[in-house]
This record gives structure tokens, sequence and C-alpha cells, in this order.
């Protein structure tokens, strides 16, 4: 899942960036209200992590723009443990859920993941394919009874690819989901992972469709 943080701490969102990369997510930094906006003409957001206090302006109104603009992204909202009322008010504006500081990296990635869930409607945090049981709080997954481990970009790919199950998805867009626009790209990277999900999961369940991307094999079931 790719994650737009909006922190204008820069201390505070690498160590956001860093927690999150570690538990599969692919997160963008941003810290401004403009830039946020900038990047959400990108698109591609599975989530956004929220602060209030920015520098050119405040994340209330911005979240309140984007809810009047129609943009159902789910957020999470960071604030000050002690301030109730921009809790309460951003949870009335349209905010999916909040943490106040200081905040744990875990439980902010467990939040982030709840509130994805919550919007594709999806009340078990497991996902299901081609015999395939995902658990992508713990990154590991069980098929014909074995436990399966992945490294974070595996990881990514393969979520990137059940987010759209029988879909096909770039080699670009996959990229962006292990790298992110900010980083630079290694040419082979996602054959690479493509490569070692096959040798784990099985040859035939990541399909190579010719001249488009890449997409799962079979179904759900």
């Amino acid at each position: 899942m790719r994650i737009l943080i909006v922190e204008d701490d820069e201390s505070l969102a690498e160590g956001l960036s860093v927690g999150l990369r570690l538990s599969g997510l692919t997160p963008e930094l941003v810290g401004t209200v403009a830039d946020a906006n900038e990047a959400l003409l990108q698109g591609g957001f599975s989530a956004i992590v929220l602060d209030i206090m920015l520098p050119d302006g405040s994340g209330l109104q911005f979240l309140d723009a984007l809810r009047r603009a129609g943009d159902k992204t789910p957020v999470l909202l960071l604030t000050a443990l002690d301030q109730v009322q921009d809790r309460v008010a951003g949870l009335d504006i349209g905010a999916d859920d909040y943490l106040g500081k200081p905040f744990d990296l875990d439980e902010v990635a467990a939040r982030l993941r709840a509130i994805v869930r919550r919007a594709e409607g999806r009340a078990d945090a497991t996902l299901q394919w081609n015999g395939l049981a995902l658990d992508p709080a713990r990154m590991i997954g069980s098929k014909q009874g074995r436990q399966i481990e992945f490294s974070p970009r595996e990881f990514t790919i393969l979520i990137a690819l059940l987010e759209r199950p029988g879909g096909i998805l770039s080699k670009a867009s996959l990229e962006e989901r292990i790298y992110g626009w900010q980083d630079g790209i290694e040419s082979n990277a996602v054959e690479v992972h493509i490569h070692k999900l096959r040798a784990k999961l099985g040859a035939d369940f990541i399909q190579t469709v010719r001249g488009a991307g890449y997409r799962l094999a079979g179904d759900s079931a």
C-alpha cells in the first residue's frame, strides 16, 4: 500500500517512513498542504497520515477540502495527546482514525491496515488467493500447510497484485509501489522480486502478460 505522510517534522516523518517500510508499506513524504495536494494529483494512495499543524495551513482544513471534493481516501490523523478538540473535529470532518503523539510505529501500521480494510469493506485481515492465506501484519503466508516468509518488497508486490485480483499491473506501477516517486529505481528489481515470489508460491502463481505487466493466476477460492 502506498501511504502519503503529511508531516513537517523531518525527524518524525523519516521515522514514520522507516517504520512503515519495515511493515511492507510504501510511504511518500511531504511537509506542506501544497505538496500534499500536488502528491494527490499523482493518485494511487491507499491512505494518508496527516498532521494537524502544518507550516502553510491546517491539516483539518486540508481534510475538510478533501472530503468536500469527494475524496474518500482513508485518513489517519496525528495529534497532540491533550488536543481532544482537534481529534473530535477531525473525526467529525471525515478522519477515519487518529493517534496521539508520541506513538508506536507498529500501531501506526496496524491502524493504517485497519482503516484501509474498512474502506475496502473487508472484515477479515487475512487475504486469500489461489490457496494462499496472507497475513499482512506479519508479512507471512501459508500455502498447502507450509508457512512462507516474504521480504518487504516481495510483500509489497504481492499486496499490490492482491488489491486488484485478476487485474494486470504494469512494471512501472509495481516499481512505483516498491520505490515511490522519490527513490532511485533499479532496472530489473521487479523481475527479480517476481522470480523470488514464484519460487516461493509456484511458477504459475503470478502470470506475465507480455507487453502489459503481471497478474495473479487462478481465483480467490
